[in-house]
């Protein structure tokens, strides 16, 4: 497609670079240049990499805070033949990042989403850490406060934890060395040892 060509209406779950903006594919520049709108989680950090790639698109906000108020607006512009690309800051909307809320509410109007698919850090960092990736589970962010992190782990463990399977977890920096404790005391030292060292 070339940029200047239309594309069909629908809502489109472009992902974005996760640290390099080289990551992003052709396709989903295309993509970006050729909606009408770009709803983003943050539109200031949005706005550095449409910028990079000469992108002139308008952008509207749609973040944790605000997704189910925006729906309504940006679904009744896609019922009405738009084409709408959702980005979160980085990765891909809708995994552990807004758009989940906004992709099920234009399905449910009769709104086709596509999906550009690119970067992703769960599955980036699944296929360098040397561990199984014939069964893994992705439990995205796990919950802020201490005590409910730690239910949650031993929930994990009760489960059977990472001994059948590979789990993947996301977590925010300034939480890291707790989350690290938590799975240090909640699995054996063998599993402590690997989160260390990665």
């Amino acid at each position: 497609m070339e940029s200047n060509d239309p594309i069909a209406p629908g809502l489109y779950l472009v992902a974005t670079p996760i640290g390099n903006l080289g990551d992003i594919t052709l396709r989903a520049l295309e993509t970006l240049r050729a909606v009408d709108r770009i709803a983003c989680e943050d539109t200031r950090q949005t706005q550095k990499l449409l910028n990079h790639f000469q992108i002139a698109t308008p952008t509207v906000s749609l973040h944790q805070h605000n997704e189910h108020q925006r729906a309504a607006e940006l679904i009744g512009a896609l019922k009405a033949g738009g084409r709408i690309a959702v980005v979160s800051d980085a990765g891909m909307p809708g995994i552990s990042d807004p758009g989940a809320w906004l992709t099920a509410e234009a399905i449910a109007a009769g709104v086709p989403v596509i999906p550009i698919p690119g970067a992703n850090a769960a599955l980036s960092a699944l296929v360098a850490s040397g561990l199984p990736t014939g069964e893994f589970q992705f439990i995205g962010f796990l919950p802020e406060k201490a005590g409910a992190r730690r239910t949650r782990l031993e929930a994990l463990a009760a489960e059977g934890g990472a001994s059948a399977r590979t789990l993947i977890f996301y977590e925010a920096p300034h939480r890291i060395l707790d989350t690290l404790g938590d799975l240090e005391s909640v699995w054996d030292p063998i599993c402590a040892w690997w989160w260390r060292a990665s």
